[in-house]
């Protein structure tokens, strides 16, 4: 069975190479053009290389660390995923690199907005190809190589079991928690880097470009504008893909680890689960999510290989429903016949066999009702940010005013969906169910994640034609795509976000669970004591994480963007020719003050996440970690909605002025000031805090996971205090 997953992975990789060099065939353009984007893929490799030489240091000393004190399979998977997420980030940041400049040339040469969307899309399809096809070939090998080989996923291995530490837990739960640990640290160094160079590069250039020289955006005049480009890559390329790759390995071990100790936990019960079903239980996930994959490799070649009409949001909606009808489709006869003839009414299920696609199935239906709300609340065709463009013609104080409104009233009716969608899943499948709603809301994973690499591509195409000097219809074609991208990339977020709340419920359960003992065998109680006052602290501290998290990378970004504002000015104040297009502005130094400010500040917020349940736990114990946990995720699903869409909605109430969306009131006018004032407090909001927040909840989940039977038994408060 496990072969499928191979065989799925192989499709959607050869796809991605066919793509990749479909696009890479293309003409790039004029020589102007090529010099530019050589200067934008050369910025972007110098900036990974150097995240990802301290990112292998960092992953090196966690996977001995985990290795002497776990055991040495948990080291080995760690560094598989880290190499595995690693690997699709850096493929999808290249082939943005690129695409740009073709999307720009097709563009120019076409003049057609469906021909140049289908370049972009087709750019953006490696990178969402390659997120599904490395996230699943790295867990393949874990199931195969550690599951099979070894012997981990043997019955008589889905036991708990004590290392030379005295610490306990089941074997095949640690090898893959392991992995995703591995998936979650890239994904953390990845969009927190990313996020304050492309914000540090971009609030630069605004600020000073636009709303002090009063040039236009992606002027070549600007000095940092090509930094602003490179992030778009580190950031919103590369940064995205690990995210989502991180997202979907976490939804689907908190599954396995969830039914691994349900198995053994009720083994001598009356509600034991059939051996041969535990199996498939175990193995359904990764199933279910290859047949994601294929379908997704459908939905990517329906829009690449016929002929597209020039609405870039009805296209790529068509894309991203073909994969998921047919994610429904084919996971819904897999899994009448997977469970076909067992009986699994032990496992609560209430309607069946049919019983865990269905709560898929309401994640399917939560994650495209979120993007749907995310598209209401950022996409300039909507009242939200029609309001916040509105609301620019009264001054800047009010567009701020007025897109925090939009933001936090965002907050209300996604997190209603979530909880409909947990209830119901558990409803007819039990935790089981909660778990496979997350894995069913990213099933077609790498539909949305092409679609939502589209976005910086188009945005870096603009950027590029921009500072070629091509005609005025190229860049409105490029600036048509970016807002759509705008909003497809919110919509992603919402992706994250959900799954990020629904695994977190399961990985909690599974927390609890690893608290068991050898011997625990007659059924063990899932409770968490919100009155004890541990527990109660716990959560009080974790309600506070995401907020200090968050000022901390906003911080971040304002430093370095400060530090960009400076160059700009000083470069303004002593080459006054840059502006009257006599001098050629210094490119370089603006990106080494990006990359340099990004790789400093990402450090801490990184660590923050590994360490603060880490230490919370030795100190506290594991009832405070619990509450830690809760307090996490309930303000941090809260706080990343809120940043993600006012500050998408922020971003096209800008574009809607630029369009001429407010009447008399266009580029260079007091509105479009105050909409650029806007999009510039907005811009760490949307692509560094909310992308992160999703990440820290899921990080600290599973790394307590890990630690849990180690501080559960050596903590200083039962040392001292009991």
């Amino acid at each position: 069975m496990i072969g499928f997953v191979f065989v799925a992975v192989a499709i959607a990789l050869i796809v991605a190479y066919y793509n990749f060099h479909a696009v890479k065939k293309l003409d790039a353009g004029t020589d102007l053009m090529k010099e530019i984007a050589t200067a934008i893929q050369e910025g972007a490799d110098t900036f990974i290389h150097h995240e990802y030489g301290i990112i292998a240091k960092i992953a090196v000393l966690i996977a001995i660390l985990l290795g002497v004190v776990v055991n040495w399979y948990v080291g080995v998977t760690f560094v598989l995923g880290a190499l595995m997420s690693a690997l699709a980030g850096f493929i999808g940041m290249r082939i943005a690199t690129i695409a740009n400049v073709r999307v720009s040339n097709k563009a120019r040469e076409s003049k057609s907005l469906g021909q140049t969307l289908k370049v972009a899309f087709q750019g953006g399809s490696v990178m969402g190809l390659s997120v599904g096809g490395f996230a699943l070939l790295g867990l393949g090998i874990v199931y195969v190589v550690f599951g099979e080989l070894l012997g981990q996923l043997n019955p008589e291995n889905l036991v708990i079991s004590s290392n030379w530490l005295g610490i306990n837990f089941i074997p095949f739960t640690m090898t893959v928690s392991g992995y995703a640990l591995g998936c979650s640290i890239v994904a953390m160094f990845d969009r927190v880097g990313g996020g304050i160079y492309t914000k540090a590069a971009d609030m630069g250039a605004d600020l000073v470009g636009k709303t002090e020289a009063g040039i236009p955006e992606d002027d070549p005049r600007n000095p940092a504008t090509i930094a602003d480009n490179v992030g778009d890559n580190v950031g919103d390329v590369a940064g995205l893909g690990a995210d989502l790759l991180e997202s979907y390995v976490g939804a689907l071990i908190s599954a396995v680890v969830l039914v691994s100790y349900m198995f053994y936990t009720n083994s001598s019960t009356d509600n034991a689960i059939n051996v041969d079903l535990v199996k498939n239980l175990i193995n359904y996930p990764i199933l279910f999510a290859a047949i994601g994959l294929v379908s997704c490799v459908v939905g990517v070649l329906f829009l690449v290989f016929r002929k597209v009409s020039e609405n870039p949001h009805k296209e790529l909606n068509y894309a991203v429903w073909v994969s998921a009808g047919l994610t429904l489709v084919g996971t819904g006869v897999l899994t009448h016949f997977f469970f076909k003839g067992y009986d699994t009414t032990v496992l609560g299920f209430k309607a069946g066999t049919l019983s865990p696609w269905l709560a898929a199935v309401f994640g399917i239906g939560a994650g495209i009702a979120i993007g749907n709300l995310a598209e209401y609340y950022t996409s300039y065709d909507f009242k939200p940010t029609k309001d916040i463009a509105k609301a620019s013609l009264q001054g800047t104080a009010l567009t701020i005013t007025q897109g925090l409104a939009a933001g936090m009233k965002s907050t209300f009716y996604p997190v209603i969906v979530l909880a409909v969608a947990t209830l119901f899943a558990n409803y007819f499948a039990g935790l089981y169910g909660v778990a496979m709603a997350a894995i069913g809301m990213l099933s077609f994973v790498a539909a949305t994640v092409s679609v939502d690499t589209y976005g910086p591509i188009a945005d870096n195409a603009g950027g590029i034609s921009e500072m070629s000097k091509l005609e005025p219809e190229v860049r409105k074609i490029t600036d048509k795509l970016d807002a759509v991208g705008n909003t497809t990339a919110a919509i992603g977020k919402g992706f994250a976000i959900g799954s990020a709340s629904l695994a977190a419920l399961s990985l909690l359960a599974s927390y609890l669970y690893s608290q068991a003992s050898p011997g625990d065998t007659n059924g063990f109680e899932l409770t968490l004591n919100m009155i004890n006052t541990y527990t109660l602290a716990g959560a009080l501290v974790g309600a506070a994480l995401p907020y200090y998290f968050s000022g901390i990378l906003i911080e971040a970004v304002a430093k370095a963007a400060g530090r960009m504002v400076e160059e700009v000015r000083r470069q303004f104040r002593e080459y006054p020719g840059i502006l009257d297009g006599t001098q050629k502005p210094d490119y370089k130094t603006c990106i080494e003050i990006s990359s340099a400010g990004a790789l400093k500040e990402m450090k801490l917020p990184a660590l923050i996440s590994v360490l603060v349940p880490i230490g919370s736990g030795f100190i506290f114990g594991a009832e405070f970690v619990g509450g830690l946990l809760i307090g996490t995720t309930l303000s941090g699903i809260m706080l990343a909605l809120f940043a993600a869409n006012s500050g998408g909605a922020w971003d096209n109430a800008k574009k809607l002025v630029e369009s001429d969306g407010v009447e008399g009131h266009g580029k260079g006018s007091k509105v479009h000031e105050s909409a650029v004032v806007g999009d510039t407090v907005g811009d760490p909001l949307k692509d560094t805090v909310g992308p992160s927040l999703d990440i820290l909840i899921k990080i600290m989940a599973v790394i307590s996971l890990i630690t849990v039977s180690i501080f559960g038994q050596y903590n200083l408060l039962d040392l001292f205090l009991k």
